[in-house]
Order: structure tokens, then C-alpha cells, then sequence
């Protein structure tokens, strides 16, 4: 049983593994084996049982369970699709304006001012597929989109698909107000986060006991150090069918790295991958402390920050996808013999991300190895990897998520459309993958010949770019996160010196 199959997917098993156990008891001498054996079959059958027979409310959906009626819906849902919900009606005033943070937050607020999160409702990529989506099913899921890239725009101020028209399109993207006026979660899904603004009180929540402002008092929230205050946005579920679209805190929550305690925040809100810590002052009146989280939100999408000018933090993505992985040869030949087929295995490992690599939007993310062999006597002796009209080639050694409809076709762009996983590919934290590659050595060069690999990462094809945004408008940024090379020399017949060779691998915490 693989993790996509249904609990309905035992039931036909159940009256064949019933039969079998039959037969294997009157047809196997008894013994010691044979009466284990039945012992374990009959405990699985067991199991499979209550399986079949588990409460249609057990499902991944938590506090409260996925309603089931327009009533319960309205009722535990106010922003449906999305699982958001606030503590009254919420209003625009209610909120403040970043740039009055500023004042005091002034390092803060230009970090996150250049954040993929201050951009999150001005992303075009997410505008032009949000409208995608939204046409597709007639307004259905634009609370499910907006819910994470505008909370305050869909809880205060009726955004909708519609506003991305309007003039005076100026919904806020994920912004201070945002973040700081979470009170609580309902689950670790779809934007199930509890939006409570205090203006009459003026408190904003956040990770410190002993925080003081002149200008608003201060609550500490436990939730705010915690990775599940990202699971909201960062775990993604189809809407009406529940398919795991993105599972970042999952993948997350099921590691190493949990039960290590090392939190999203640890990796992703410190200047740098393997910079545990920042001192400094979150306030120019505050506290000198060790640490101060950044608020520049660090991942991998190097392309966004190109398209909104800002270079630092394009080249913090790259660095963060440079400390997640490395790559070496395993297994080289001595040397390969011209005129026959030689393999060679690679070995990918994911050392720095503490998620699977990679992670996130499905549709986009992807991780491959650019694999080539060429020599001085012949260049483009064997090459896998390249990128041909914006895909990577047939062939390509990828990590990735591939998603499927309900009639098992692949959905390369429209995410509303999805009915399952058809694969994944991807390396989980602390896991790696070993690929293989074939090739023959040509008979008619005599000189070494060297083996060139890249492991590359783009956050979107650029074929998915150009059909949303059209040809020309946006370059995707690949990024080299790692690389490994070797010489080796070619002989007439087997044996030979041993290989040299090198690698470009990178160690660090992601």
C-alpha cells in the first residue's frame, strides 16, 4: 500500500487474504514457522479490518474535521475554501501600515520589505496563475489562494480575482500586521490560522517575555517559535478532494530535524545558512540580545527576488540552495575501455534542507543533475540534463513532484485540476538518491576523457513562465547548487590508473 492509496483499496484484499490464510493453514505442515507466519497474517488481517472500518471523520483535516454541510461549513469556515477564520468581522483600520513599523523596526522592515512574503500578492506568477484559477472555477478557490498571499485583503477588505483589475489594486502582501496579530491555528493547513488584531488594547504578539514599546504593548506567543506557525501557508491541500499539493511541514515534522527541535525559523529567519546566530536589536530602543530573527525570509526562489531588483536576495536564495546538497561520483572504473558501454553512479544527498529537496509549489520546483561526458579528441561524447524549450530533456535524473488528474494524466499548470500524486522523486532530509547513467565510449579516442556534473535547481520551468506570463517576460534563474568532475583515461582493454576526480559539494545547514 503506498501513501496516496485509500482505506477502500483493502477491502478487496480482505476476502482474498481470508482465503489464502485457509488454504496455507491445510496445506503447510504445522510447525513452529508455519504457526508464526499465520499468527502475523491473521494480526495484518486484523488490522486491515479495522482499517476498512475506521470513522469517516478520521481524516487528515484536525480541529475542526472537514465539514461536511453548507451549514457546518459557514459555521467553522467564514473564508471558505480556505480554513482562515478571525475572532469578529475585521475592517482595513483595524490594521496598521508597515511603514509605521518602520520606525522603530527600521533594519526589520528592510529586510522584510525585499521578502518574497512583502511581495506575496504582487508575485506575477502567483497573479497570473491565481487568475487562471479563478476563471477555471468560476470564483470557487479564490479564498483559498488569497488566504495566504493577502490575509488581511481577503479577511478586511473583499479581495477577490476581481481586484487584480481594479485601478487601485493595493492589496498587502504577508506583512507585519499579518504575522504579529496571529492569535492561534486550527489545524496545519489551507491558511487555518486565527486572525485577532487589538487595537484597542495595541497588542502585537511575538517570540519575546521581556519585549517593551512605547508605542503598543507586547504578548509573547509561544506559536510564533514554532514551526507550526508556518504550517498554515507551507501545507497545502486541494480544497474539495484533499490531495497533498504541498506538504513543507510534513516533510518538516517527520524528520530529523524535529526531533532535534531545529525549527523553520532556525534555518530560514537568520542572515545566512549556518549563521545560528544574529545579535543585535529588533527595535532601536530594544534590548541588545544574541539572536534577532531576520525577517528576510530566506528560501530558494532566486527568480523573484531577480524580478523585484533586489540582488542580496537573490544571492541569499542561491546560497541557501548551495549549503542543501552535494554530489560525488560513487564506484568509478579505473578507466573505460573504448568501444564499450560504460555506467557511471552518482550520489546526491540532501545535507542542508530540512524538508525534502525540493520542496514547495509542486508544479514548478525541480532539482536535476546536468550530466556530461566529453574528451579533447570529441566534445559531446554523451550529455542527459540539458534544457530543451524550457523542460528539462526526456531523461533528465530529476527530484520532483509529478501530479495527476483524476483520469492518471499528468497536471503540469492547472493545480485545480489535481486528483493524486503520480510520483515523487525527491530526496528527503539527511536522505540522498544514487542515478545512473549508460553510455558508450567511443572506439576512435585514445586521450581521458572527463565526467562534468551539475546539480541544478529552478523554482519554475521556463516553459511554465512563458505560457503564464508569455515569452520574453521573466528569465528564470537556474542555480547551481553543487557539482563533481572526474578524469578518467581510456585503454584498449580493461585496467588502466585510477580515476581522479573532484567535486563541488558543499556542506551546511539549510
Amino acid at each position: 500500500m503506498n501513501t496516496y492509496d485509500t482505506l477502500s483499496s483493502w477491502q478487496t484484499k480482505d476476502s482474498r487474504l481470508s482465503l489464502y490464510l485457509f488454504n496455507f493453514h491445510r496445506a503447510v505442515r504445522p510447525s513452529r514457522f508455519a504457526a508464526t507466519i499465520l499468527v502475523m497474517l491473521t494480526g495484518m488481517l486484523a488490522c486491515q479490518s479495522t482499517l476498512v472500518q475506521a470513522e469517516p471523520s478520521a481524516q487528515k483535516w484536525q480541529k475542526p474535521h472537514k465539514p461536511d454541510s453548507t451549514e457546518a461549513i459557514h459555521q467553522q469556515l467564514p473564508f471558505y475554501p480556505s480554513r482562515a477564520s478571525t475572532d469578529r468581522p475585521l475592517k482595513p483600520e483595524m490594521f496598521e501600515s508597515p511603514e509605521v513599523c518602520k520606525g522603530c523596526h527600521s533594519e526589520i522592515y528592510q529586510q522584510w520589505q525585499r521578502s518574497v512574503m512583502a511581495n506575496s500578492w504582487k508575485d506575477p506568477i502567483y497573479r497570473a496563475l491565481f487568475k487562471r484559477a479563478s476563471q477555471a472555477t468560476d470564483g470557487q478557490v479564490d479564498n483559498f489562494c488569497i488566504a495566504c498571499h493577502s490575509p488581511i485583503g481577503m479577511t478586511s477588505m473583499n479581495g477577490s480575482a476581481a481586484t487584480l483589475e481594479e485601478p487601485n489594486d493595493n492589496l498587502p502582501g504577508v506583512n507585519c500586521e499579518v504575522c504579529h496579530n496571529i492569535r492561534g491555528i486550527t489545524g496545519s493547513d489551507n491558511g487555518a490560522y486565527i486572525l485577532a488584531p487589538n487595537r484597542e488594547k495595541h497588542i502585537k504578539l511575538g517570540p519575546r517575555h521581556d519585549a517593551n514599546s512605547p508605542y503598543h504593548q507586547t504578548e509573547y506567543s509561544d506559536l510564533h517559535t514554532k514551526s507550526e506557525f508556518c504550517s498554515v501557508c507551507h501545507n497545502v491541500s486541494h480544497p474539495y478532494n484533499s490531495t497533498p499539493i504541498e506538504r513543507t511541514y510534513d516533510e518538516w515534522q517527520e524528520s530529523a530535524y524535529n526531533e532535534q527541535g531545529i525549527q523553520c525559523q532556525d534555518c530560514h529567519m537568520t542572515p545566512g545558512p549556518g549563521q545560528q546566530t544574529n545579535p543585535g536589536r529588533s527595535a532601536i530602543m530594544g534590548k541588545e540580545r544574541e539572536h534577532i530573527y531576520s525577517h528576510a525570509f530566506s528560501g530558494g526562489n532566486s527568480t523573484l527576488h531577480q524580478y523585484f531588483d533586489d540582488p542580496i536576495g537573490a544571492e541569499l536564495a542561491r546560497e541557501m540552495l548551495r549549503s542543501a546538497a552535494t554530489m560525488e561520483f560513487i564506484t568509478l572504473p579505473e578507466s573505460l575501455v573504448a568501444g564499450e558501454l560504460a555506467t557511471i553512479q552518482l550520489k546526491v544527498s540532501n545535507v542542508g534542507a530540512g524538508h525534502k529537496l525540493p520542496t514547495g509549489f509542486p508544479e514548478g520546483r525541480e532539482v536535476w543533475v546536468d550530466f556530461t561526458v566529453n574528451s579533447n579528441e570529441q566534445t559531446a561524447i554523451y550529455r542527459s540534463g540539458a534544457v530543451v524549450d524550457g523542460h528539462t530533456e526526456p531523461g533528465t535524473r530529476s527530484f520532483k513532484v509529478t501530479l495527476g488528474d483524476k483520469n492518471g494524466d499528468v497536471v503540469d499548470l492547472n493545480v485545480w485540476e489535481v486528483d493524486r500524486i503520480l510520483s515523487d522523486t525527491r530526496i528527503l532530509p539527511h536522505g540522498y538518491a544514487i542515478v545512473e547513467y549508460t553510455f558508450l565510449v567511443p572506439d576512435n579516442i585514445t586521450g581521458p576523457v572527463t565526467l562534468d556534473a551539475k546539480l541544478n535547481y529552478w523554482p519554475f520551468s521556463q516553459h511554465l513562465i512563458d505560457e503564464l506570463l508569455g515569452e520574453g517576460k521573466l528569465t528564470v534563474d537556474i542555480v547551481t547548487m553543487t557539482t563533481a568532475s572526474a578524469e578518467l583515461k581510456v585503454t584498449d582493454k580493461p585496467g588502466g590508473t585510477i580515476a581522479k576526480h573532484t567535486t563541488g559539494a558543499k556542506t551546511g545547514r539549510h
